[in-house]
């Protein structure tokens, strides 16, 4: 099962391939990022937002990368099958939490394919781009 309840909240639930690493949020997200990014055009996830132990949860063992070049973001990925689940900030922001992100193409589809899609152009402008109407249903495949 990819979500449960929690109190009034509907937790999210993704996991790698092979099962062995995950994550949940604790609530459906209100929209979901695709970044064309050098780095996430690669992975071709979608991205869902938060802070970890606050309201993502993270499980399983996991590698992490950091580019080199502009080492903001740690993308964690599963020891085993190599599934990317999340990314961090590498920096604790100025409340101590750790701003992070979640993959939902972990999750199940057919919980979040209504949710909107926000454009974000990691490559150029570092800025948000017009919405443009899509879903995660139009993105999935």
């Amino acid at each position: 099962m990819n979500y449960r309840k929690k109190g009034t909240f509907l937790l999210l639930k993704g996991t790698c391939h092979c099962g062995n690493a995950g994550w949940t949020i604790d609530s459906l997200p209100k929209s979901v990022t695709a970044c064309n990014c050098t780095i996430c055009r690669r992975y071709g996830a979608l991205w869902a937002y938060g802070f970890i132990d606050l309201d993502i949860q993270t499980s399983g063992q996991t590698n992490t990368y950091r580019r080199r070049d502009s080492g903001d973001i740690n993308f964690y990925f599963c020891a085993t099958c190599g599934c990317v689940t999340h990314f961090t900030s590498a920096a604790q922001d100025t409340i101590e939490r750790k701003w992070a992100a979640v993959n939902v193409r972990m999750s199940d589809e057919s919980l979040i394919r209504d949710v909107p899609i926000r454009h974000f152009d990691g490559c150029g402008s570092f800025e948000e781009l017009s919405p443009d109407g899509r879903t995660v249903k139009d993105m999935w495949f």
